[in-house]
């Protein structure tokens, strides 16, 4: 039996041009209108013992998927956020964090979908709390979230409109819920998203390249932490927004 021969996007050139190829990603990052936005990064997704990852058998990922979920975080993940953090801070960019906390400690504010997954992280537990090596600085945002989606379930828009945040640089995990909602949702609000392939992951590699597949070319332009981070250093001033920088479409 033949293999069928993949039908060519018809949409892909449109969605090139308004949301990939375009010079603004590179004016947003000159006029300092754009924010680094690291999603879930904290003890409840993304430490072994907590959360979804619990030692005590109720987990429902296998063995094999949190041997690749913790290798991935602890080998890629975790190391490039946190370059891009410091990038962002050396250039005077917005970082900002999302998180998974409620407003009680017994969840009742939690959204419908967390609470038919029984998914909680209460204020000042340790399923709500950062991780070490990407956790925030000084007085960097945090928005607290009870649903995949931080848009839909938080002021992060208004906050980011207050702030001339016209870009967002997003990195976190799951790669095929949490970010991928998040870019989406982004996109549609008008936001350039820029997703950092190396700088999520899920619990299989099968799941984070499908989001990937389906992200690219459509909702936001993919690149690695170091094609982000060549970027950042190459039209973001340090000290401040440079009004007058060249930059060129991609």
């Amino acid at each position: 039996m033949e293999t069928p021969t993949p039908t060519p996007d018809p949409l892909r050139p449109i969605y090139r041009k308004s949301f990939v190829q375009t010079a603004d990603h590179f004016q947003n990052l000159a006029h300092h209108h754009t924010a680094l936005l690291c999603i879930d990064m904290q003890y409840l997704d993304a430490a072994d013992g907590y959360g979804l990852f619990k030692n005590d058998g109720s987990s429902p990922v296998s063995a094999e998927g949190r041997d690749y979920y913790f290798k991935q975080l602890n080998e890629r993940v975790l190391p490039n956020v946190h370059q891009l953090q410091n990038c962002f801070r050396r250039h005077a960019l917005e970082v900002i964090h999302v998180r998974i906390q409620a407003l009680t400690r017994d969840g009742r504010d939690r959204s419908k979908g967390h609470k038919r997954l029984n998914l909680l992280a209460a204020p000042g537990s340790g399923d709500a709390c950062f991780l070490e090596a990407v956790a925030p600085r000084g007085d960097e945002i945090i928005i607290n979230k009870t649903a995949s989606g931080v848009f839909s379930s938080t002021n992060l828009h208004y906050v980011l409109n207050n702030m001339g945040i016209e870009a967002l640089f997003v990195v976190g995990v799951y790669t095929n819920e949490c970010v991928e909602t998040t870019v989406r949702d982004a996109c549609d609000l008008g936001y350039l998203v820029t997703m950092v392939e190396d700088g999520c992951t899920t619990v299989t590699p099968e799941l984070h390249q499908a989001s990937i597949a389906t992200l690219r070319n459509r909702y936001c332009r993919i690149v690695t932490t170091d094609e982000a981070i060549a970027d950042i250093e190459r039209y973001a001033e340090p000290s401040g927004p440079d009004t007058g920088a060249d930059v060129d479409a991609i």
